[in-house]
């Protein structure tokens, strides 16, 4: 059966101005102007025979009409974005990447600098997820994951490097670890059971504490409140500084970081794998993990 649609010149122009609540902010969008989009959302309002918007000019709301049809034409135009990016094969543009919120703010974003001076035309886009990758799904181009195999079917696998876990205190209390109030956070529930039985080192724990976020226990642990145990990606810079010390060294904890890109690539998502395989062996060989002190 034919699709009978509107213009959808105007259909884009009236998903814009819904999603950014002003007609300006959707113009500066679509590179048109103010008048534009005025113009092709009276069309469409014609065709319709419904107001999409209503109020003065510059305190446009959405009518009943206009909030009926906007979550549609932005699910609509969300997937028509993520079918073309899964099949375009250019080198510039917007480039999707998915990944845990701590190791984007203490390993990724520290070096992104050197990837945007070499690839100025490719915009990298974070998002902040650890959940499980599903690339039918999801609309980035490349997810970062710690874990074990067997990885989402459809995806490439770039290792970058294994990780290691290990304790870590603010230096005042290195000394005296037992005892202290043992960190945790909800997204990694399992960190200190694991490695105190790879490690074989019995530490005497005192009271549990339970934090939102990787980076609140990390913050909490350099302020003295209590030890918790950590990869070395997240505190490499913590420990130079000296804002905390690792008394008891790092060792494997059986996962492994790699990048997870579509197997239908392109040569964004590419170019910034093959940087974050380079990126990979240069913090392996350069920051080794500290082995245990006492």
């Amino acid at each position: 059966m034919a699709r009978r649609l509107p213009s959808l010149n105007a259909l884009r122009a009236f998903e814009a101005a819904g999603r950014h609540g002003r007609m300006t902010l959707a113009a500066d969008e679509l590179n048109v102007t103010h008048s534009a989009i005025s113009r092709q959302i009276q069309h469409l309002e014609e065709v319709l025979g419904v107001s999409l918007f209503e109020g003065p000019k510059n305190r446009l709301r959405l009518t009943e009409a206009g909030q009926t049809l906007l979550p549609g034409l932005v699910a609509a135009f969300d997937q028509i974005d993520m079918s073309v990016r899964s099949v375009a094969d250019t080198a510039d543009g917007a480039l999707d990447v998915s990944c845990p919120g701590t190791f984007t703010m203490r390993w990724l974003i520290p070096r992104l600098y050197r990837f945007q001076a070499e690839h100025p035309d490719i915009d990298v886009r974070l998002t902040a997820s650890s959940r499980p990758v599903d690339f039918s799904r999801d609309g980035f181009d490349v997810a970062i994951r710690v874990g074990t195999a067997p990885w989402p079917d459809g995806a490439d696998v770039i290792p970058l490097f294994p990780e290691q876990t290990g304790p870590v205190v603010a230096p005042s209390l290195a000394s005296t670890v037992s005892g202290l109030p043992a960190l945790h956070t909800k997204t990694r529930l399992r960190a200190w059971g694991d490695w105190l039985t790879r490690s074989g080192i019995a530490i005497e724990g005192g009271p549990r504490v339970e934090y939102e976020h990787f980076y609140f226990m990390l913050e909490a642990a350099g302020a003295g409140l209590g030890v918790c145990v950590a990869p070395w990606p997240y505190v490499t810079g913590d420990i130079r500084d000296d804002r905390l010390a690792a008394p008891f060294g790092f060792i494997d904890s059986g996962h492994e970081y790699v990048a997870l890109r579509r197997a239908r690539r392109n040569r964004k998502s590419v170019i910034f794998c093959e940087w974050l395989r380079a990126e990979a062996e240069d913090f392996v060989s350069t920051n080794p993990a500290p082995q245990r002190q006492v």
